[in-house]
């Protein structure tokens, strides 16, 4: 079985955040999928958290050679329809590509974003709880 794994989830993880031991029991034995954009979000999220000082260049450095590690699917995902999901809910683009990863892969979603996991249920999407 696979799922998709939002980047909230990948940064838990390598950040050795508090759902780090949730995730991955959550994922043991299954197949991780998520839209090309991941390598993305997750450099743009550890510049973040290292510009807020809970990170020094070496570790968000190493925070992403351990997200590298992580066995991942990237797929593509039709990005017009992902926009209209962005407008509906009016949450940005890159959080509605895993919604759309989602309905086009026919899989459920894994998520520390309680509002993605909000409209992943008025989208009839299954989410991992």
């Amino acid at each position: 079985m696979e799922i998709v794994a939002d980047a909230s989830t990948f940064l838990a993880v390598v950040l050795n955040e508090s759902d780090r031991d949730w995730i991955i029991q959550k994922t043991i034995g299954k197949g991780i999928v998520s839209p090309e954009v991941l390598p993305y979000e997750i450099g743009n999220a550890l510049i973040a958290v290292k510009r807020k000082g809970r990170l020094n260049d070496r570790e968000a450095l190493r925070a992403f050679d351990l997200y590298q590690r992580i066995a991942v699917r990237l797929v593509l995902v039709k990005i017009h329809d992902a926009m209209k999901i962005a407008l509906r809910f009016n949450i940005y683009a890159y959080d509605a590509y895993y919604l759309q990863c989602c309905i086009e892969n026919k899989l459920p979603l894994i998520s520390l974003d309680d509002r993605m996991c909000d409209i992943a249920g008025n989208l009839g999407i299954k989410v991992v709880e």
